[in-house]
């Protein structure tokens, strides 16, 4: 009987979501002129905007992505300009709090480097190829090599609050892929594999610079996911099953992206909390933020050290 009434209440949704005479394929046209997760990007307009606005053809070398609670390291660059996103049409602007939304054009330890001083994410109702747009922008600058960083939650509990972790690999099937969609040929090939997604070369000098400070960086598999939402206690025991470490809401998606422009990418982590199937207590956005502040200064440090070495 069961099994009759669920049949009947499954019947009734479909009927639900495709009547009144609409097809599935036109009830999902309406359905996607109404998600901002489906938004385009007009790449070549925005570079046209960016390269116009770039002060003395300024070239960087290197850039870098700053993420939650880990902008100090602005306040480490000879800044020649600094560019708000919501001054560049058609770019998508950070909305969350510790991501203050600006490219800084500078020098950091005398390399020209350019800075995303926050990113944009997912769950902020942004398409996939609007989150991926400002690394974009950086590779399109002649960039070749970019480091990013975020805020993660630790699987397990050998990996502490207040590590850094230089990320060896990552689990991405939770978001959605974000070369899906016709392929733009000018940035990269249709199909793009991921093996060594994080340059192999990059990450001993990672390591290498790590090692003459005397800092422990951890070597980890990354996993990301939507967001805003921190894991359940199931899905955290779910991921840490699946092989990864630590987790977070961005970076896997905008490596991709990069992985498709051949750009090598680093990427550094900073452990701010634990993950309920370690510690069971829900986390806060205030504890990652307070918590990536405590671990800023040794982050600093590693990512002067290595833009030095490179």
């Amino acid at each position: 009987m069961k099994r009759i009434i669920g049949l009947i209440l499954s019947m009734c949704m479909v009927t639900a979501l495709y009547g009144c005479g609409m097809t599935g394929a036109k009830q999902q046209d309406v359905a996607r002129a109404d998600n901002t997760n489906d938004a385009k990007v007009d790449l070549n307009a925005i570079m046209d905007s960016v390269e116009k606005m770039i002060q003395n053809d300024f070239k960087p070398k290197i850039g870098i992505v700053l993420g939650s609670g880990l902008n100090k390291l602005a306040d480490e660059v000879d800044v020649v300009q600094t560019i708000p996103y919501e001054e560049i049409p058609g770019f998508p602007h950070s909305t969350v709090h510790g991501h203050n939304g600006r490219y800084i054009l500078g020098y950091l330890e005398n390399v020209p480097v350019i800075m995303m001083d926050g990113r944009v994410h997912y769950y902020e109702g942004y398409s996939m190829e609007e989150v991926v747009t400002p690394v974009r922008v950086m590779a399109k600058l002649g960039v070749d090599e970019i480091i990013t960083s975020n805020a993660v939650g630790s699987l397990r509990a050998e990996y502490p609050v207040g590590a850094l972790v230089c990320i060896e690999d990552h689990i991405s099937s939770f978001v959605p892929n974000v070369l899906i969609g016709p392929n733009d040929d000018s940035l990269g090939e249709r199909f793009v594999g991921m093996n060594n997604i994080y340059d192999s070369s990059l990450r001993k000098t990672a390591h290498e610079a790590a090692d003459e400070l005397g800092i422990d960086l951890l070597d980890g598999i990354y996993l990301q996911v939507t967001g805003p939402t921190y894991e359940s206690k199931a899905e955290a025991e779910m991921y840490a099953s699946l092989g990864a470490d630590i987790i977070g809401m961005s970076t896997a998606c905008e490596a991709i992206a990069l992985k498709h422009m051949n750009v090598k990418i680093l990427s550094i982590s900073c452990i701010t909390d634990y993950c309920p199937n370690v510690n069971n207590i829900d986390t806060t956005h205030e504890e990652v933020l307070k918590n990536a502040d405590k671990v800023s200064h040794e982050f600093v440090s590693l990512i002067k050290a290595i833009v030095r070495k490179l």
